[in-house]
Formats: C-alpha cells, sequence, structure tokens
C-alpha cells in the first residue's frame, strides 16, 4: 500500500518504521527539517518538507495516488484538516491522530462527518481501553463503541441462577435494538441461533443501541456483584478516558491528580469516580488516598519512571495487582522484576489498530473480543460488493454476523429484509478463524 504520514513525531516515525517493515511504500510529510532528516537516517522512506495542512505540500507526497493518509502529527488541528484535505484529493481512506478527547464525543459535533475523516484514533483513550480490557475479567464492561457511537459491544458473564440460564434465546424477549452476537465458553466461541440456550458461566457479547443495553443486564445477573476497587494515578487523557470506561461497570474508581485545577475538571466530569488532589511522587499521599486497600492501582501519568516508581510503592503498600502505562520499550525487560503485573506501550497499541486496518480495504473499526477468539468490524459498504446483492436474511455469511448498519447518520439493528447499499456502515462480528472469509463479502 502507498501510505502518507503526516508529522515525523516520535508516533509517526514509530509507525512508519513498522510499516517500512511489512513492505508498504512510506511518505511522511512535516514542517521540521531537522526531524525529517533525522528519519531519512533511520528509514527508508520518502521525506517530503512542508506543512502537512498545505494542498501543494500532500500533491508532492503523492496524496492523490496514496491508500491510506495517516495524519499522526502531536497537532490535533493540524491531522484533522490535513487528513480532511487529503480525503478531498483523493486519498483512499483518511485516519487523523487527536489528543483532545472532545474530538472523540459525537454527542454536541461529529467532527469526524464534518471532516469527512474515515477515522478518528486518540493514543490515549486506545491505551486506557487496552487496560479497561484487562481489567474487565468477570464483569459488565464497555468494549467499544462503533458507527460514531451509536453501537456499543459489551461483555458479560452469566451468573448461575440468573433469569437467561436455560433459556432458548428466542424466548428471552430482548428488547428492539439488542442482540446477543456471541457466546463462548472453556470449549468454544461461537454465533448463537434462536434455539440455542445460555448456560451458567458462559460469557456473552451483547451488541446493540447504547441506551437500550441497559435494561437487559438484570437478566443475566443473579445479585449485584460486589465492585472492584481501583485506584488510577494520574489525571491525564489516558487517566480520564480510563475514569469513564470504568465508571460504567461494577468498580469503586479514584483517581489521584497532583494539579488543583485538573482535579476540579476531572470531578465536574466524572460524576461516579473519587476525584482526589494528590502527588503520587510522595508515599505519604498514597498512604493518605488508601492505594494499599485498592484491588488494582494503575498507574497513567506521563512520565514512565513515576509510573513505575508509584506502582513500586503501590505494591509495597499492599496492593493485589499493578499496571502500568510504560512508553519506552527498552524498560520492558525489568517491569516484571520490580512487581508491574502489566504494562501498556500506547505506540504498540496505536500500531496494532493501524494495522488492522490496513490489512483490509474496507476496514474502518475494529476490536477484538473474547480474548481474542473474535472480532467486531466496522466496514464501509462500497459499490457492487457481494452483500449488497441481497436482503440480509438471504446472505449467509461463513460466521459472520452483520449486527448494526449506519445509513445517512441513523444507526439500527437491521432485520431480514433490510439490504446494505453502497454508503453505508456495517457492524459485523465474527470468530476469528472467519475473518478473511467473511470479509471477502465485502472487498
Amino acid at each position: 500500500m502507498n501510505i502518507v504520514i503526516l508529522g515525523a513525531g516520535t508516533v509517526g516515525t514509530s509507525i512508519a518504521e513498522m510499516l517500512c517493515a511489512a513492505q508498504h511504500n512510506v511518505s511522511i510529510v512535516d514542517s521540521s527539517r531537522t526531524a525529517l532528516n533525522e528519519v531519512e537516517e533511520q528509514l527508508d522512506v520518502r521525506t517530503v518538507f512542508g506543512s502537512a495542512c498545505d494542498a501543494v505540500t500532500l500533491f508532492q507526497a503523492g496524496i492523490s495516488s496514496a491508500d491510506m493518509c495517516l495524519g499522526l502529527s502531536s497537532t490535533d488541528e493540524v491531522n484533522l484538516i490535513g487528513c480532511s484535505i487529503a480525503k478531498s484529493m483523493g486519498a483512499t481512506r483518511s485516519i487523523a491522530r487527536v489528543f483532545d478527547h472532545n474530538f472523540l464525543d459525537n454527542s454536541t459535533f461529529d467532527y469526524r462527518r464534518h471532516f469527512q475523516i474515515d477515522q478518528i484514533l486518540s493514543l490515549e483513550h486506545l491505551t486506557a481501553l487496552e487496560l479497561a480490557r484487562s481489567i474487565r475479567m468477570q464483569r459488565l464492561f464497555a468494549v467499544e463503541n462503533f458507527v460514531r457511537g451509536g453501537v456499543e459491544v459489551q461483555e458479560l458473564a452469566v451468573e448461575p441462577n440468573s433469569k437467561a440460564v436455560g433459556v432458548p434465546l428466542k424466548d428471552l424477549q430482548l428488547p428492539q435494538g439488542v442482540r446477543i452476537g456471541l457466546i463462548s465458553n472453556s470449549e468454544r466461541a461461537f454465533i448463537p441461533g434462536a434455539n440455542d440456550v445460555i448456560h451458567a458461566h458462559d460469557h456473552v457479547t451483547l451488541i446493540g443501541e447504547s441506551d437500550t443495553l441497559e435494561e437487559i443486564k438484570k437478566l443475566f445477573e443473579h445479585r449485584a456483584p460486589t465492585k472492584t476497587n481501583i485506584t488510577i494515578a494520574g489525571g491525564g487523557e489516558v487517566g480520564y478516558s480510563l475514569a469513564r470506561l470504568l465508571s460504567r461497570g461494577r468498580f469503586n474508581v479514584t483517581l489521584l491528580e497532583a494539579n488543583a485545577e485538573r482535579c476540579a475538571y476531572l470531578a465536574d466530569r466524572l460524576e461516579s469516580v473519587t476525584v482526589l488532589q494528590a502527588d503520587i511522587a510522595r508515599r505519604a499521599e498514597l498512604e493518605e488516598a488508601r492505594v494499599g486497600k485498592s484491588d488494582i492501582f494503575i498507574a497513567a501519568t506521563g512520565r514512565d519512571e513515576d509510573n513505575i516508581i508509584c506502582g513500586v510503592e503501590a505494591r509495597e503498600l499492599g496492593c493485589e495487582q499493578i499496571m502500568a502505562v510504560v512508553r519506552r520499550p527498552d524498560y520492558v525487560n525489568v517491569l516484571g522484576k520490580v512487581g508491574i503485573d502489566l504494562a501498556v506501550s500506547p505506540r504498540e497499541v496505536m500500531a496494532r489498530q493501524i494495522f488492522g486496518l490496513v490489512e483490509t480495504g474496507p476496514m474502518i473499526g475494529r476490536s477484538d473480543i473474547c480474548g481474542g477468539e473474535a472480532v467486531v468490524c466496522e466496514l464501509e459498504i462500497q459499490p457492487g460488493v457481494p452483500v449488497t446483492q441481497k436482503p440480509l436474511g438471504e446472505i449467509s455469511l461463513p460466521g459472520g454476523l452483520i449486527v448494526a448498519m449506519e445509513r445517512g447518520g441513523f444507526v439500527k439493528v437491521p432485520g431480514a429484509k433490510d439490504q446494505l447499499q453502497a454508503g453505508d456502515v456495517a457492524v459485523v462480528l465474527m470468530p476469528q478463524t472467519n475473518r478473511e472469509e467473511t470479509l471477502t463479502f465485502f472487498q
């Protein structure tokens, strides 16, 4: 593929290195000649000096024949505008990285639709999502949102003696707009039919309109589970996103932040989260925040060294499980030795997301579920593809299930008589073993 990257910073350079290793043709645009010189010394890529928001510069970078444009600079506005221009100039797909969480919130304004960008990604939000996936275990948890937040994916474990146990799916009387997309257990993961029965301890993946999913939790719960106590150190974008994700589940979340003004900001936006002003570099303040009583401690500040040190302190204070955000790859070998149970690298998370989009043409979003056994994909429907030839009830996807669709800005869970059209966006669930075969219907 021909890929143009906007920004020669640490993120852009690391992604370019991985794409080059995968034999893609990469061009990098940056307004810093020094940064481009450093890239040229390390990688076999084409560099173009100039503004990523300048159409002439983008034309010189070959944007009109690019299969993908990645806006990975350190400035949100440059990424959004540059990717928007790139899309208008002929780039097949355009993906912008943003730092400000407001650009991901579609409740007041849809930036993605406004700028005609295929995907807006936040390095910080993806990092928080990776941490949250590791935390959720047996809890009900929102894995990901699709089609501009109109459809949500959740996983939960079915408790013994709950109302859903032993009942065929057709008799559960699920509200309109919700589907059980996947059932998994120790033996297998499968897309169920109407006559399949849910058993205790099965893991169920729910997909549907966000507002209706909360209505059916009680079907799978025998009694309200005890809450897990979680402390997050660092109120930056990673900590903020993680606190928001966990506040929806069965968790008591405490967020520690040193800056008073930032604390006020966080407290105003996280109603169900306890926000404490505390310097995580001081052991006494960690003790005062009762970190030792937490079930899980997550160090998510902007400095690797601070994350590792406060993680060690939390372990010594008695916390059972320690997680940390660690950006430098050379720290990986020492983390286990100092008691860090899990480390998440933002660059690696971003790279996996981008590679998932690079590998398949129509894909504009994806999320692995059930420990990687299945995947939920957001696919843009192209003219003439096989899936548009018949109503959905007459199309037999090999192991796949179309669980939602968007047309003209409206999202719905489709029925058997609905038929996809070019320009629609479909949310498709499929086992990993059938992924390539299923995707051929959309290519």
